[in-house]
């Protein structure tokens, strides 16, 4: 358990800037533990934007003095190393302030592509197979060597696989400001790729451990890193674009969510993201925060396991998301979210409103129940024990309304992913029933129509439709394609989207410029100032 600050801090914790309090401030109540969501798994979309990432957006004025911003955050990462290791808690804090890409997103957006670590978007050639790239000059990496061409290269071969792209990619550079993509068949995912995880760029002769160290082209360097603590990020004073207006950096890491309100209230946080939805009205009325909600992709999803009977009839699976009551689950997360009908939120360009789609309907369920043969129905739930219960115990009151069963096994998130996520080993299906997860990252369709995922089978329209989009070189045709093969799984039910959540944030006062979206699995510190 982390707690909060006190004026002397523990022997080898950091000490904490404490701003001053307004004459308002609330009082909080300790004696609710609430551990709020989380994130976990990987992401994908199209469209094509102009700018500039050497140019900040929005924001107030810089302080005069040495500035310093301390977020508060709920997952820390296991270790740096974001070429390895899965999860959002590295996204969340390294791309775009430490690492980046040829290309990346423009603020505020899931599907809008600006010119990087290049000076302009790609030239892509007619028939949709090359990308040519031109390198900014004077971009150098955390060590202080140059960026180079096979600096890229050498990235970028390492990432676009033919099993992320769907056919092979040679990278190559034919100049020192030069790099080209040849692909063997067009891939309208391609700038999504370059400005996510598989486009990062890293330095080829740096021998660091990157685990527990950091080497990008990004506005700050590492710091420090006080495992089960906090991480520190420092300006960094060679920045090939506009300088960052924050000297400082510190991600500091709650496991409890009432210790996390209760740094806020104590100035010990200048911003906490997310505060836990039942904690919210704890601050309200603070007069040193805003709440904020912030627009996301974060889906908590009720996932089947479609490869087991019975829930290999997809008249099961449409009746278990039929008996489920939407707004009795946007109430136990006490406002923080939006209904949604499939696997796309409404922030992304393939958006399509479905949730008349398998809608709360508990007669109907029985029904197909009594339809498919099935009777005393007994499931189990596999969700991470770091969620709250609320809505999983609102799952188990409507499945118990239809007649059916429903047990919650509150797992480490570690045995969820062996669970559950994972396939065996040794080939055979995996055993799990049902599973709640957040879904966080944006773009994460291609989940539904890849074989081996742990949603289990896969539908053949979705996935063909799917696998058009992504060799359409129109990119208003690759996008309809996407929402025609969403429309397809939601009726399918592999799944039911119990919430598209929108995270409130507690932002101070003092802070401008703090993104608005998708906070829980990325957040660019551009154009971010503190008074």
């Amino acid at each position: 358990m982390t707690e909060p600050a006190t004026d002397a801090p523990p022997s080898g914790a950091p000490a904490y800037r404490r701003r001053s309090r307004s004459a308002g401030r609330i009082l909080i109540v300790v004696g609710i533990v609430v551990v709020a969501a989380v994130i976990a798994v990987l992401a994908l979309v199209l469209n094509q934007g102009d700018g500039d990432r050497s140019q900040p957006s929005g924001g107030g004025a810089p302080a005069a003095g040495p500035s310093e911003l301390t977020i508060g955050l709920q997952l820390e990462p296991t270790n740096l190393d974001i070429r390895s290791t899965g999860g959002v808690a590295l996204d969340q804090i390294l791309i775009d302030n430490i690492y980046q890409g040829l290309v990346g997103l423009a603020p505020g957006s899931v599907s809008d592509f600006v010119p990087v670590l290049a000076e302009a978007l790609p030239t892509v050639s007619d028939d949709g197979l090359t990308y040519t790239f031109t390198l900014r000059e004077g971009v150098s990496f955390g060590s202080g060597n140059a960026l180079g061409a096979q600096d890229v290269v050498d990235s970028l071969t390492a990432t676009l696989t033919e099993a992320l792209l769907g056919a092979p990619a040679a990278v190559s550079s034919p100049d020192e400001r030069t790099v080209e993509i040849a692909l063997e068949q067009p891939n309208s995912q391609l700038l999504w790729h370059l400005a996510n995880r598989p486009g990062l760029v890293f330095e080829t002769a740096y021998t660091g451990d990157l685990a527990n160290t950091a080497n990008g082209t990004g506005p700050y360097l590492l710091e420090d890193w006080k495992q089960g603590d906090s991480i520190a990020f420092v300006k960094n004073a060679d920045y090939w674009g506009e300088a960052p207006a924050l000297d400082r950096v510190i991600w500091r890491y709650f496991t409890d969510a009432n210790a996390a309100v209760n740094a806020a209230a104590e100035g010990d946080v200048d911003v906490l993201a997310p505060v836990a939805s039942s904690l919210v009205e704890q601050l309200e009325g603070n007069a040193d925060f805003a709440l904020e909600h912030a627009d996301s992709t974060d889906v908590f999803t009720l996932a089947y396991n479609s490869a087991k009977a019975p829930l290999d009839d997809v008249r099961v699976r449409t009746a278990l998301s039929k008996a489920v009551d939407g707004d009795a689950i946007i109430a136990a997360f006490y406002g923080d979210g939006k209904a949604l009908g499939g696997p796309i939120t409404d922030i992304e360009p393939a958006y399509e409103d479905l949730s008349s789609i398998n809608a709360y309907d508990p007669e109907g369920a029985e029904a197909l129940l009594e339809e498919a043969g099935v009777e005393d129905l007994e499931l189990t739930l596999t969700l991470p024990n770091f969620y709250p219960a609320d809505a999983a115990n609102q799952i188990v009151s409507d499945f118990q309304a239809i007649g059916v069963t429903l047990t919650i096994d509150e797992v480490e998130f570690a045995t969820w992913l062996s669970d559950v996520y994972s396939a065996p080993e040794d080939g055979s299906p995996r055993d799990f029933d049902l599973s709640y997860i957040n879904h966080a990252e944006a773009n994460d369709f291609v989940n539904y129509v890849t074989e081996g995922y742990y949603f289990g089978a896969v539908n053949a329209e979705a996935k063909a439709l799917f696998e058009s989009s992504v060799a359409s070189t129109d990119p208003a045709e690759a996008v309809d394609l996407v929402r025609q093969a969403a429309r397809v799984v939601a009726e399918d039910a592999p799944a039911k989207w119990l919430i598209n959540y929108t995270p409130t944030n507690a932002i101070g006062v003092h802070v401008h410029g703090f993104p608005a979206s998708n906070t829980n699995s990325r957040i660019s510190l551009e154009g971010v100032t503190v008074d």
